[in-house]
């Protein structure tokens, strides 16, 4: 069965991995490299769509697990799908809810056949499969939907990280079955690598998942713990396993440094909920590196945020003023500061993107960390 979404290397920089390309879907096309904000219950936190639209968010992720549990997939074929029901007419990923589960561990039990755990929101009982996953997602109507799978933690002993990784490949080949039976070519259902902090599980992953085969494959099971040199080496291990001509996809990786860095090795699509997160406690990002607005030195500052920066915010609102309305505890304070943050984001990426279209995207990397790290 062919498969809606599909996928091309535009640019290669001549000096490293970093590459341009587009993912065409059914909902528009998406140029990556690409940062894409979480929307984890039809909603990036404290932005409309129009506004997320405004500052050129590409694709928007949502969690399966989370809008399982509300409002319901039959209130979502109720409403056409979850680009009708939250008025997001761009494409959409959604996690299968293995990463929430694995937050969760402590309201959840994984056997082979699948993830028995309770709600967080009621307490009630529910059963999650490698089936069960690719029908919710079916039901949301996502553009690109991801196979169910077990996050190790870290550490974690190498017979249970090699036990979990296994039961994850069988549960992606699983999931192809179900996608291939609901017939959903509409919507493309991309595979995991697994395999902690050891390069022979990460191998032994990739090959199990590139056997089975999807569209697009993800490194999973980073950004839990690890740290950051253990975490380029699962990159400089896996990257170079996937295939050329598919997209990859690390998941849940978002500090700007950790973006350049995965890049250059190759990778195409990020997500994480740190620059939203980070907005809400004060933490905004700037090209002079991370900003506290809570600091009292700000109090009479009445420069622009980030002069560098072009985002609404910064051509409005002054350093006084955001620590004014964070200390005040404004609601205006979380849009504001989300806005900025999101802008960052999505700017620096497209202006990765012309970079490595210019092959100069070594340069940019080491021009941008002089300033950010300063």
């Amino acid at each position: 069965m062919d498969c809606a979404v599909s996928f091309e290397v535009e640019a290669r920089d001549p000096r490293c991995a970093a590459r341009t390309g587009r993912l065409l879907t059914p909902h528009g096309p998406v140029e990556t490299p690409v940062f894409m904000p979480v929307g984890t219950q039809a909603s990036v936190k404290a932005m409309t769509q129009e506004e997320l639209r405004a500052v050129g968010a590409q694709i928007i992720l949502g969690n399966a697990y989370h809008l399982y549990l509300r409002p319901g997939t039959d209130i979502l074929e109720d409403a056409g799908g979850l680009h009708r029901f939250m008025s997001w007419e761009r494409p959409i990923l959604t996690d299968s809810g293995g990463f929430q589960l694995f937050s969760l561990a402590e309201l959840s039990k994984v056997t082979p056949e699948g993830v028995t755990f309770q709600s967080h929101i009621d307490g009630s009982r529910h059963m999650l499969t490698p089936e069960s996953a690719v029908d919710i997602q079916v039901s949301i109507g996502s553009d690109i939907m991801m196979c169910l799978d077990e996050c190790t933690g870290f550490p974690v002993e190498e017979s249970v990280a090699a036990e979990s990784m296994r039961m994850t490949a069988d549960w992606a080949a699983r999931c192809k079955q179900r996608w291939l039976e609901r017939e959903a070519a509409q919507q493309a259902l991309f595979g995991i690598v697994q395999g902690g902090t050891f390069e022979h599980l990460r191998r032994e992953s990739a090959e199990r998942t590139l056997a089975i085969g999807f569209p697009g494959y993800a490194i999973g099971g980073v950004s839990v713990g690890e740290g950051k040199e253990a975490m380029l080496k699962a990159l400089e291990w896996t990257a170079p396993l996937l295939p050329e001509e598919k997209p990859r996809y690390l998941m849940g990786v978002g500090p700007p440094e950790d973006l350049l860095d995965a890049i250059e090795r190759g990778v195409d699509m990020f997500d994480c909920v740190m620059p939203t997160r980070n907005a809400r406690n004060g933490c905004l990002f700037t090209s002079q590196g991370k900003l506290n607005i809570k600091n009292q030195k700000y109090q009479r500052d009445f420069g622009p945020l980030d002069p560098a920066c072009r985002c609404p915010v910064c051509k409005t609102y002054s350093r006084a003023y955001l620590r004014h309305l964070y200390q005040s505890r404004e609601i205006l304070s979380l849009r504001l500061n989300t806005l900025h943050n999101l802008c960052f984001m999505l700017h620096l990426t497209a202006a990765i993107r012309e970079a490595i279209r210019a092959g100069r995207f070594t340069e940019f990397k080491a021009s941008f960390l002089q300033q950010y790290q300063a």
